[in-house]
């Protein structure tokens, strides 16, 4: 299943509406996300400083892209992915949605754009593509209705190579198995922690609120990744990937 491994704020959720087949020609499609301050939700007290965390809040005005990920450049037949580019103190956040034959690259694409603002407002910028089909629409709000409360995400190590290749797969970053996340109210105590499996992908059920999230030491790796501070929002897990530096040069 595509599900593409931060989600954020009271969730104002836009309904998704199926339009009507006219003729029997077209398939249902997902309707477009008003652009009206009301279809807005209120800013986030999080700041959002992430691709990550753009994309979970753009995801608010839409339940069928909720259980969308990122864009994985490795991934073969990925068919629900988003993309995000920073200008200036806003994120511009993509959605894509395919279907038909996509390990060949998906015959059919619809997608949504919005602009986040670091203060969590969403403004709608537009969408193109075909329609979407109903049974599309049904697997996006199932994979949604999935996700739990809490972070997960992927932990890597790098560099794999003395001198880095760009578009190398042999330097791509290794997965971490066995990698310990330590997660800590504002306060600093402890409430959870979790570990990653072979694949170095780990996920930490928790209670909505803010938390740090803190990598432990690796054995045979010399630089644990800095703790993050993150909010977590109810229903949605927060996605946080992690990267130790092996001390290869």
């Amino acid at each position: 299943m595509p599900k593409s491994p931060v989600r954020i704020l009271p969730v104002v959720a836009l309904l998704v509406t199926l339009a009507a087949c006219s003729g029997g020609a077209s398939p249902p499609a997902v309707s477009p996300p008003a652009a009206s301050a009301s279809a807005t939700p209120s800013p986030s007290s999080a700041t959002v400083d992430t691709a990550a965390a753009a994309a979970a809040r753009a995801a608010t005005l839409n339940p069928a892209l909720v259980a969308v990920g990122p864009k994985d450049p490795d991934a073969i037949g990925q068919a629900y992915w988003w993309e995000a580019q920073q200008a200036g103190g806003a994120w511009r956040v993509t959605f894509h949605v395919g279907w038909g034959d996509c390990p060949a690259g998906c015959i059919n694409e619809h997608t949504w754009t919005y602009d986040v603002g670091r203060d969590g407002a969403v403004t709608p910028i537009g969408e193109q593509g075909q329609p979407v089909p109903k049974a599309v629409v049904d697997d996006l709000l199932a994979q949604g209705s999935s996700i739990r409360t809490g972070v997960g995400g992927r932990i890597t190590a790098g560099p794999t190579c003395p001198v880095v290749r760009v578009n190398d797969p042999k330097c791509d970053e290794r997965p971490v198995p066995g990698a310990v996340v330590v997660i800590r109210d504002r306060n600093g105590a402890e409430v959870a922690r979790g570990q990653t499996n072979a694949d170095g992908r780990y996920e930490i059920e928790l209670r909505p609120g803010d938390y740090v999230v803190e990598p432990q030491p690796a054995n045979g790796l010399l630089g644990t990744p800095n703790a993050v501070a993150l909010h977590v929002d109810d229903g949605r897990e927060t996605h946080l990937d992690l990267s130790y530096d092996t001390g290869i040069r």
